[in-house]
Parts: structure tokens; C-alpha cells; sequence
């Protein structure tokens, strides 16, 4: 739900900094520190250098640079987060400039990538349903402070949030036409992305989402694979936060992050109409993109037909 990334710097260098360079960064931050112990790169727009055992120096690549992407960003809301210890993510020791490298330093996030780990049926879904708790703690702080920042894109009105819709099912729609054999159900994609928009709810409240919760950036516990928290929030953005729930792809994670979200408190009637569109939008995208799951696409998009 997105604009197509456009990097704004494609063929610029990517040196790595050499550790006497990171150590000087980090040291403007903290007491003391002794050495570069790891570099990561699986963010893809970003570098960060693991410090000691507990500290983590991120930058963003220069090539990798793109207007949704930006570090200030990121240090800004987990700024923000801080006031919420139930709502574990890294802790910012500090931000800023040194030579033209824009950098965040923090102490290394606990636990390990949901991605990196094998989870079971049972386990995959009791993360979710935590992931889900968190989301909804983390939509439910104040959003004056987002809103009044020129860092955060997005939709900032229902009708944006309904042209951004609007246009993500009608690419959908072309996607779903060039594998018509894929398509199962009685009505056709673009009389199904018709019903979803007229079901569209007439109020939304749309909130600061991280982006992406998805497996790469849920950090989980390595022993017990029990959740700990979300990680990189450099690519967040306003709108409706049934958006922050679709990030793992299949229906059935889709409704246990649903779950977790609602578990400590229900939602309105208008944020459910708003789950059934984005969450047939998911459908049908896992119908263009990944036909090995098209029957679980199919039998969701039936369901939540008989619903609208």
C-alpha cells in the first residue's frame, strides 16, 4: 500500500566503514566500547554494525537511499516509543551526522529474526497473536506528534486512504488478468474490487504503522521462539492500521494477528469493514503472486463475499 521505491542514488559507492570509524561514532554516545563484532546487511537499505555484545550502529546505504526510507524517521518514533516499555523495541542511545554518514545508535533488540527460526503451526500463530497486542498498543499512542512531523507519509485523510486502496486493488485486478486461470470465483476480479471499495467504511482513524511486521523485523526468543518485539520502523507511515496486519501473507496468520489485536479490547465496526477490504486486496494478491496457496486465497475470498 505503498508508491513503487525509487532509489534516489542507484550506482553510488557502498563502502564499508572501517571499525575505527564506527567505534568513533558510537563512542559520541556511549561511555565506552571496543570493537566491531558483526555487520548486517539482510535490511537492504541499511548496514548495521553489531558493537561488543549489546550495541548496534545503523546506517543507511548509499545506494539503497529512498524517499520512504530515512533514519531521522526511525529515530523519531522509537523516540516516542520509549514512553511505553510494554512495547519492546530498541533503545536509542542516539542519532546524527558524522562526515555526511547519517547513523542511529542502539542497544542491541533481544532475540532473533522470526524469519532466521522454524515455527511450528501452534508457535507461528501465539507470535502473531502477540505481534497483534503489540500493534495495537503501539497504534493507541499519541498521534499528535506524528502527524505534526514532515517525516511521515501516507494517508492523512479517508480519502486518501480510499484512492490508495482504490489504486492497489486495481492493480490487483490487472495482476489477477494476466493468470486467468488462476481466478476462481464467481464474480469477476474487477466486480470483486467494486464490492470492496463500496464496503469501504465511511470513518477511518488513521495512525503512524511501523510498515512492515513481518517475519524479518518480529524478533523472537531463540530458546522458547516466544515473542519479544518489532525492530526498524524507518519505513513507517500514516494510514489505517488493518495495514500493519496483513504484513505475514496467508489468511490464517492474518486472523491470529487479527486476534492478538482485538484481545485486550474490541474495535469498531468501521476498523472491521476496513479488515475485510485489505484483507481480500492480501487475497487476491496471494492469488496473482503465489499460486501454490490459491485454493486458501479462494476459500478466504469466498468467506468474506458472504460477509461484506
Amino acid at each position: 500500500m505503498l508508491p513503487s521505491d525509487i532509489y534516489s542514488q542507484p550506482t553510488a559507492l557502498d563502502p564499508v566503514l572501517d571499525e575505527r570509524t564506527v567505534l568513533n561514532i558510537v563512542r559520541r554516545h556511549v561511555g565506552s566500547c571496543s570493537a566491531v563484532t558483526g555487520i548486517d546487511e539482510t535490511g537492504g537499505e541499511a548496514r548495521a554494525y553489531g558493537i561488543d555484545d549489546n550495541l548496534v550502529l545503523k546506517v543507511q546505504r548509499p545506494h539503497r537511499r529512498r524517499p520512504r526510507t530515512s533514519l531521522a524517521k526511525e529515530a523519531f518514533f522509537l523516540h516516542q516509543l520509549a514512553a511505553y516499555p510494554d512495547i519492546v523495541v530498541p533503545h536509542v542511545l542516539g542519532y546524527g551526522r558524522h562526515d555526511n554518514i547519517e547513523y542511529i545508535v542502539m542497544r542491541q533488540m533481544p532475540g532473533v529474526p522470526a524469519l532466521t527460526v522454524e515455527l511450528t503451526g501452534v508457535q507461528r500463530l501465539d507470535v502473531l497473536h502477540q505481534l497483534g497486542r503489540t500493534l495495537r498498543r503501539l497504534h493507541a499512542i499519541p498521534q499528535a506528534p506524528f502527524y505534526g512531523s514532515a517525516l511521515f507519509p501516507g494517508s492523512r485523510t479517508q480519502d486518501a486512504f480510499v484512492e490508495r486502496v482504490k489504486a492497489n486493488l486495481a492493480h490487483a485486478v490487472q495482476v489477477v488478468g494476466d493468470t486467468p486461470n488462476l481466478w476462481q470465483l464467481e464474480v469477476s476480479p474487477a466486480e470483486l474490487a467494486a464490492r470492496v471499495l463500496a464496503a469501504l467504511p465511511v470513518s477511518v482513524d488513521l495512525v503512524a504503522l511501523h510498515s512492515n511486521p513481518g517475519p524479518v523485523h518480529t524478533f523472537v526468543r531463540p530458546d522458547s521462539l516466544e515473542f519479544v518485539g518489532l525492530i526498524d520502523f524507518g519505513d513507517a507511515y500514516i494510514s489505517h492500521p488493518t495495514l500493519d496486519l496483513w504484513r505475514w501473507r496467508w489468511p490464517a496468520e492474518r486472523a491470529a494477528a487479527l486476534a492478538g489485536y482485538v484481545a485486550d479490547a474490541p474495535v469498531s465496526d468501521d476498523f472491521m469493514q476496513a479488515w475485510k477490504a485489505v484483507g481480500m486486496l492480501a487475497d487476491v494478491l496471494l492469488i496473482a503472486y503465489f499460486p501454490d496457496r490459491c485454493e486458501e486465497a479462494v476459500r478466504a475470498l469466498t468467506r468474506s463475499l458472504h460477509e461484506l
